[in-house]
Parts: structure tokens; sequence; C-alpha cells
């Protein structure tokens, strides 16, 4: 009898111990939501100021990535910026020294061998094929980001890339926007069909 109770009792705590650690990683999509459009309203604003200053980027369609939001929820988003509405949105990477411990929290760097993301306007560029197959260099157009071209920062695909939204963190990258490979194919097909630069913006606040 005395066994049975001891072994109901571990059974319990390690539920318990299950439940938290689930609680501690998911969240309900709508608060996040939340969050989400206040930022995504300040930041499409801030790209479509730079497309009026810019006539030679590409004006109708923008790439933005939310970093602030959960690595394993939606926080890249293909936005139209004539009709103000999104036309995919999907999983983005961030590098893994963006990491700091606390989960959710993140810090960025435009320092080489930091494998950390960086924040600010990025030129989508050509095309080549690297170690990931079929990549595009990125120029960082902010101090906050003007190192990326040296640092091998690229939009990149990666095969164990989930596609769809999960319950734990997804993969990280070493600094790069790695997105799944269907979204890949989404936004090869936008840069390729396209004469002028796409404009990519990283935020966080």
């Amino acid at each position: 009898m005395k066994k049975i109770i001891i072994r109901s009792l571990i059974a319990i705590v390690l539920l318990a111990a299950a439940v938290l650690l689930v609680l501690k990683f998911v969240r309900l999509q709508h608060e996040v939501s939340k969050e989400m459009a206040v930022r995504f309203i300040l930041n499409s604003d801030k790209a479509k100021d730079f497309l009026n200053q810019n006539p030679d980027f590409n004006q109708d369609v923008v790439f933005l990535a939310d970093m602030a939001i959960k690595s394993r929820y939606n926080r890249f988003y293909v936005y139209d910026v004539k009709n103000d509405s999104i036309l995919h949105k999907g999983l983005v990477a961030h590098g893994k020294g963006s990491n700091t411990g606390t989960y959710g929290e993140l810090q960025f760097s435009n320092v080489e061998g930091s494998n950390m993301t960086s924040l600010g306007n990025y030129k989508v560029g050509v095309d080549y094929v690297g170690r990931f197959g079929k990549s595009y260099k990125l120029h960082g157009l902010d101090k906050t980001n003007d190192q990326a071209f040296a640092r091998y920062v690229v939009l990149h695909t990666y095969t164990f890339m989930p596609h769809e939204e999960q319950l734990v963190p997804i993969i990280n990258s070493e600094g790069c926007p790695m997105v799944s490979n269907e979204t890949f194919k989404i936004l090869e097909n936008i840069i390729d069909n396209n004469k002028k630069p796409i404009l990519l913006r990283i935020y966080y606040k």
C-alpha cells in the first residue's frame, strides 16, 4: 500500500513538473499577436519611409522579421506595401549567439564571430549556391548591421528548419535569417522576379 502511495505521489510530482514546463514554453498565439501588432505597424511604417527615400528599391513588397516574437511562432512576414496586407508568414531562426539563457529574451551584435542576429534594414542581394544550397547575400544598411556582408550573414534555408509553428523553440542559425524550404521558395519567387532589390527589416522593438 505504501509503495502504491509513493508511486502515485511521484507520478503527480512528475506530471506537475511536465505541466509547468509546457506552460513555460506554450503561450496562446492571440497573446503574442497583441504585442506584435504595435511593433508591426511601427516597423512597417519605418519600411515605408525607407522606400519613399529610396526609389531604387522595390516599392511593392518588403520582408519583415520580428525577433521579439518567440522563435516557435511565425515571425517572418512578406508584406504587401500598397495593399497594407501580409502575403505570407513563416518561421525564421535567429543566431545561436543571440540566446541569453532567458527564454524569449535575445541579444544582438554586429561583430564577426558573435553568431548573433543583427537588427536593421538589409538589401537582399544576389543569389549564390553555398553549403545551404541557393542563398541570397545580405547588405546591412544601418550601423547595427553594416558588417553583415563581411560576416557572411545571408538569407537561406535548411533541411531541418520546420515550416509549421512549434510547441518548443526552433533551431538556431549562425546569425543568418534562416527559413523553411517552403518559405524560401516563396521568397525566391519574389526576389528572382523583381528587377529592383527587396528590403528586409529585422527588428526587436
